[in-house]
């Protein structure tokens, strides 16, 4: 039985803590949770039965906690993870692993040194149609990769913003590409491989925050494959869509929904006698946006820690989707095309003269 307590009981935390004190997750149980805010930390482990904690080091002090679940705002979440690793903890932490690329590598560094794993909330990859998408991928279904498009147009008004003193904020949270657009943008990157270059655009439509709330962007991948990126909280009045599109030589795939969560097109030149079923059988309806996927999630993670094997989106793989997003931020700030990775130009190693 893998010990889990939440670090941070705010918005997020109530679908990890029913998962947990749920016990919906087979290995896997809550026996604690730590929040400053004393009514948030009361109100779940009320709820659960589990012991509430105020101050995290003596929430972190607790032999019985195996794991940890970081749920605290994007921008402590460094401090966090690393004070973690430190009292030996593995920990789940969720998107964004952190705002900038050396905090990243420093908790990398921690877990690392510490010989704890560390694992990045990407839920959606493990959406029903999202594996099966990605099933037709591995399988060479698609050919040569064409355009992948992300779009995330959901609703989250000033109420929202105004729940916590640090949303919308530069330093603890970003915008809508770090937050709400982060799990799509991870899963463009997921399907299409790595990123050459970016360019993009972002504003502050309609709420009253330091960070945008709408911005699109183009992107060039490594295979030639084009990608765009649309996102925005200013849909009005309620959630429209998050969704991706996979568009190859030998087929289409689109997953819509307002959370990645229904199959609206699946086409390919070579068909297979199952792919008129896939629609019907793969498509869910999840209750919000988050989806089901946390569920799925945390099955990977027990799974990882009892039988030792590699985690889908560990440290590197949470960083490589922090580099392409602050990539993005820094084509918005200087308005041009932004590389990704360092090219080497007139470096004349491994150059045959």
């Amino acid at each position: 039985m893998i010990r889990f307590g939440l670090l941070g009981c705010g918005r997020i935390a109530k679908r990890h803590s029913d998962l947990l004190g749920g016990n919906h997750i087979e290995g896997a149980s809550l026996v604690a949770v730590c929040d400053p805010i004393r009514a948030r930390a009361d109100a779940i482990a009320g709820k659960f039965g589990v012991p509430a904690h105020y101050d995290m080091d003596d929430f972190l002090a607790r032999k019985d906690i195996d794991a940890v679940a970081v749920l605290t705002p994007s921008g402590l979440h460094p401090a966090h993870v690393i004070a973690c690793a430190k009292a030996g903890k593995h920990v789940v932490v969720e998107k964004p692993m952190a705002l900038r690329l050396q905090d990243a590598d420093e908790m990398i560094r921690a877990c690392d040194e510490a010989g704890v794993k560390m694992f990045i909330v990407k839920q959606n990859r493990f959406n029903v149609p999202v594996v099966k998408a990605r099933e037709a991928l591995d399988a060479g279904r698609f050919g040569k990769l064409i355009l992948g498009t992300v779009r995330v147009r959901w609703c989250r008004d000033q109420a929202y913003y105004d729940q916590d003193s640090w949303r919308g904020t530069w330093a603890y949270d970003g915008g809508v590409l770090t937050n709400q657009a982060s799990h799509h943008i991870d899963m463009l990157e997921w399907f299409f491989g790595d990123v050459v270059s970016v360019h993009a655009r972002g504003m502050t439509a309609l709420a009253k925050i330091e960070t945008e709330d709408t911005a699109v962007a183009t992107l060039k991948f490594r295979n030639g494959a084009l990608g765009i990126v649309e996102a925005t909280t200013a849909a009005r009045p309620t959630d429209l869509e998050g969704s991706l599109s996979v568009l190859g030589e030998k087929g289409t795939v689109e997953i819509s929904g307002f959370a990645v969560n229904q199959i609206r097109h699946w086409r390919f030149v070579d068909e297979l006698p199952s792919d008129k079923d896939v629609i019907e059988k793969f498509s869910v309806n999840p209750p919000n946006v988050y989806g089901f996927g946390h569920q799925a999630y945390y099955h990977h993670v027990v799974d990882c820690l009892e039988n030792q094997r590699a985690a889908l989106v560990d440290g590197l793989e949470g960083r490589k989707s922090l580099e392409l997003i602050s990539a993005l931020y820094e084509s918005i700030e200087t308005g041009a095309e932004v590389p990704l990775r360092f090219t080497p130009r007139l470096s004349r190693l491994g150059v045959t003269t």
